[in-house]
């Protein structure tokens, strides 16, 4: 509620209920002043939840995927801030140096680094797990941020369709290899970023790799299924061992996995469709506090097999709970990753 408002020809000043006081700049005074404040608030709403909670993150190790751009590279950078040791697994190494450097100079904080680990090539994920276990005897927060979305058809280098095999069959290779890491560190972390596309997923039993047809919205929500479905069954299969995985949706987000959507990047969304869009998306910055909250706040220790959203615990649509599902695709991912065979030295 506004309880006053004071303005001149070119400013005004708004004290709200809680004592809360915001100035502003009007052009023609209280109404456009009024508006501009209106906007601001309304977008500062839909920013979402933050984590504003502060923790002291040193000693901890965790790797991020994906964290050379958008929400894994904030995630990254505010792990870092906190004085945690930063893995950063990304597939384009040149870029992820350059993020690296960035976030270096930025926290001061010297133990970040930067790995190579193509979530489509099961040889590249091997070879950066038995890497780190060279490096590192501890592993105590995983998160797994790398995402491609509504791309054209491509396969991984395992033939496996590129959405399902770099949002799931990736990361769950990843996050099985990294398993008894993450046991000997318990208390510790496996955060899934999802999306609330997972709600409009369907996960197709009889042509889950889309090989008789394919559809770009419907693999990505499929895949995004796949995230709940995997967190769920896994939280099951680590009862007792300390180790908690959750899922999340970080909102609406303005960062590169748009790159494949053709409706945003042609010159009349640009001129047109993405300023209306704008107030409804998320920074990365603000897209990274859920994965920050379900992977650093305290009291969530011992929650498992949860799904969050804008800093808070969500309802998960009726198909990520479906449990003959989820112990179907656990089998199906073990057949087509093979996690507990072919190490590499």
């Amino acid at each position: 509620m506004i309880e006053n408002i004071d303005n001149s020809a070119n400013s005004g000043l708004l004290t709200l209920t809680g004592n809360r006081t915001v100035f502003w700049l009007s052009l023609t005074g209280t109404t456009t002043g009024l508006a501009f404040f209106v906007k601001w608030e309304l977008l500062d709403l839909m920013q979402g939840g933050q984590f504003t909670k502060e923790t002291n993150e040193t000693g901890k190790v965790v790797i991020v995927t994906g964290a050379n751009t958008g929400i894994g590279k904030e995630t990254a950078r505010e792990i870092a801030r906190r004085g945690g040791t930063v893995y950063m697994a990304c597939r384009n190494i040149k870029k992820c140096e350059e993020a690296r450097e960035e976030i270096v100079l930025e926290t001061q904080n010297k133990y970040v680094y930067c790995r190579q680990c193509d979530l489509a090539s099961q040889e590249s994920i091997r070879h950066f797990v038995a890497a780190f276990k060279r490096e590192q005897e501890h592993l105590h927060v995983l998160i797994n941020n790398a995402g491609v979305m509504r791309c054209p058809r491509s396969l991984t280098s395992d033939g496996i369709e590129l959405q399902l095999g770099v949002n799931h069959m990736g990361h769950f290779l990843l996050t099985n290899l990294l398993l008894d890491l993450l046991k000997k560190s318990a208390p510790s972390r496996i955060v899934n970023v999802s999306s609330l596309a997972h709600t409009r997923g369907e996960i197709n039993t009889g042509d889950l790799n889309s090989d008789k047809s394919y559809d770009e919205g419907k693999a990505y929500s499929q895949s995004k299924l796949a995230n709940v479905l995997f967190t769920r069954e896994l939280a099951k299969r680590l009862e007792g061992t300390k180790v908690t995985a959750n899922a999340l949706h970080p909102g609406v987000v303005d960062t590169e996995i748009i790159r494949h959507m053709a409706f945003f990047n042609n010159f009349f969304a640009g001129l047109f469709v993405k300023p209306l869009f704008w107030p409804f998306v998320k920074t990365p910055r603000n897209g990274a506090q859920t994965t920050l909250y379900v992977a650093l706040d305290p009291e969530l220790e011992k929650v498992t097999g949860q799904y969050f959203s804008d800093c808070k615990l969500k309802e998960m649509s009726p198909a990520a709970t479906d449990t003959q599902t989820a112990k179907w695709l656990w089998a199906v991912s073990e057949k087509w990753t093979r996690p507990t065979m072919i190490k590499v030295h």
